[in-house]
């Protein structure tokens, strides 16, 4: 993207350098190693790729509480089914272009424009050409996963696809909205070139094709290509390197399953930062969770088996709580922590009552303080936490197979065939309510496909996985249903909980003022906040 000085570092092994979010727009190039390295020979194109998972995972699970845990944290928790207690405040005072983080528009850029320089440098390396076109396949998928994210998350975007170089870096540009058509050939064609040219068996924390054909059927849907959209989820379904895997391994503590499209990778001996190999300790473990260990320091004390060190931010609410059967329905023990305070254990060692349930149900109700105790998400409990901090080095799951069926389901419902619908519906439910992907089970099927009845599966299996404020924002209801049922309580109790009003312009979030600025305050950016 020329004219817009920005500090990219080019480090040797496998990351890029993590740069200061604000700074995309306002610095001067400088170049650790030798450019020339990184692309233009095979080693170095290498390099450059594994580079970009570096900065992918950067983008969507950095490490430590700063905007850029906040810019993916709001879109987990800012939906129907979420309730926030403290920190950052949802659709708050600073959901505008001046106070709102920019990471995803600043990070997302410099890496979109790092992946135009492998796809563009790539032409002119000589080395085997399948070897070539799998690393650009990669730098591909990353390239049209990162515009379609842009395009859902702030509806007017920019494109660009010449990298920044030092030569054209002060190159004169008109920056404007592109067309949603434009918009779509770019991401369609890089992922069509990758789904070509990668195959589905990948090392984790690899690309491969079936990551590339999700994000492919997720552009179709968001075009109304029911036909494309339910062609590309089938070849994945069909080909069979995916598969669902038992109910309780989903959520486990290995997240390199055959559920798994992709997983990011972490590793604190390869860490523990995010600009090396290994990664920085991710909060999503603690985010989500309540601090049980607060209830009653005669009797509990801080244990990874509830959750470690937790930070009680943000919790799945009473309307999410509703639509599960919680007798049948597995997930509900499965996903989430107890707030029956029975199930928790005395386990203050020397403690008479060691191993029984806790005693005092008068702070341990529901009623009480939310801070300690309430209804909690465990999809990202890391049994080997780091004691006493909030940072997992728990490899993250990112897109998994069971939203592949269920968006499967909704393009198949779109082309009139409900037959198949509801199999790929309560291929995901039957799982759910006997703990067996491939259970025939039909007792708790459902008969018909509704939207209600798709949204709410799709809420009980993919709640707090980053895909529920996309598909409401697709569907039209993101508005609707987040002022029905998202909730705030910053009295930290049940008698404090209240709505959080979103209004329509929020369904496009705001581009940092500073970026609307540096690029002159064009037209049709950040429509409806000025």
């Amino acid at each position: 993207m020329k004219n817009i000085n920005f500090l990219f570092v080019l480090i040797f092994g496998l990351s890029l350098g993590l740069t200061s979010c604000e700074s995309f727009l306002e610095e001067d190039v400088k170049d650790q190693i030798s450019v020339d390295y990184i692309y233009d020979s095979p080693a170095g194109l290498e390099v450059g790729v594994n580079a970009l998972y570096n900065q992918m995972r950067y983008y969507n699970s950095p490490s430590g509480d700063n905007n850029d845990l906040w810019a993916n944290v709001f879109f987990m928790v800012a939906t129907d089914l979420g309730l926030h207690r403290t920190w950052n405040t949802p659709y708050g005072t600073g959901h505008n272009p001046q106070s709102f983080t920019g990471s995803k528009w600043i990070q997302g850029y410099k890496i979109i424009d790092r992946c135009s320089a492998i796809i563009t440098s790539a032409r002119n390396i000589n080395m085997d050409a399948n070897a070539k076109k799998r690393l650009v396949a990669q730098a591909r998928v990353i390239r049209g996963e990162l515009y379609l994210d842009l395009k859902q998350m702030y509806g007017g975007i920019l494109i660009d696809t010449i990298p920044t170089t030092p030569e054209n870096i002060n190159d004169p540009v008109t920056y404007k909205v592109a067309s949603d058509a434009d918009v779509y050939k770019l991401i369609d064609g890089d992922l069509d070139y990758a789904i070509a040219n990668l195959p589905f068996k990948v090392d984790a924390g690899r690309y491969g094709q079936g990551v590339a054909r999700h994000i492919r059927g997720k552009s179709a849907l968001w075009q109304q290509n029911w036909a494309e959209a339910a062609a590309q989820f089938d070849a994945i379904i069909n080909d069979g390197t995916h598969a669902l895997v038992p109910l309780a391994e989903v959520w486990g503590q290995n997240a390199n399953h055959r559920e798994s499209l992709f997983t990011y990778q972490r590793d604190f001996l390869l860490g523990p930062s995010d600009d090396l190999a290994g990664g920085g300790g991710f909060w999503l473990g603690s985010v989500f969770t309540q601090r049980t260990y607060e209830l009653n320091a005669s009797e509990l004390i801080q244990d990874v088996a509830y959750g470690g060190q937790s930070l009680g931010w943000f919790y799945p609410n009473n309307y999410l709580k509703s639509l599960y059967d919680q007798t049948n329905d597995l997930r509900f023990k499965t996903y989430y922590y107890s707030d029956n305070y029975q199930d928790y254990k005395i386990n203050v060692p020397g403690n008479p009552k060691f191993g029984q349930s806790i005693t005092n149900p008068a702070i341990a109700a529901p009623s009480g303080n939310y801070r300690a105790w309430h209804w909690s998400l465990k999809k990202y409990h890391d049994t080997e936490k780091l004691p006493m901090t909030s940072n997992s080095y728990k490899d993250y799951m990112y897109y998994r197979l069971a939203e592949t069926y269920l968006l499967a389901s909704e393009a198949y419902h779109n082309l009139g065939n409900d037959t198949k619908a509801l199999a790929y519906l309560n291929k995901v439910r039957r799982r759910g309510y006997t703990g067996n992907p491939e259970s025939a089970v039909t007792t708790f099927d459902l008969p018909t496909w509704t939207l209600n009845n798709y949204l709410d599966e799709s809420a009980r299996e993919l709640a707090f996985e980053n895909n529920r404020w996309f598909l409401l924002k697709r569907l039209g209801l993101l508005v609707e249903r987040q002022n029905l049922y998202f909730r705030s309580s910053p009295s930290g109790t049940s008698a404090g909980e209240v709505p959080l009003k979103m209004t329509p312009v929020m369904v496009n979030m705001p581009i940092p003022q500073s970026q609307i600025d540096l690029m002159g305050k064009p037209a049709g950016f950040n429509v409806g906040y000025n």
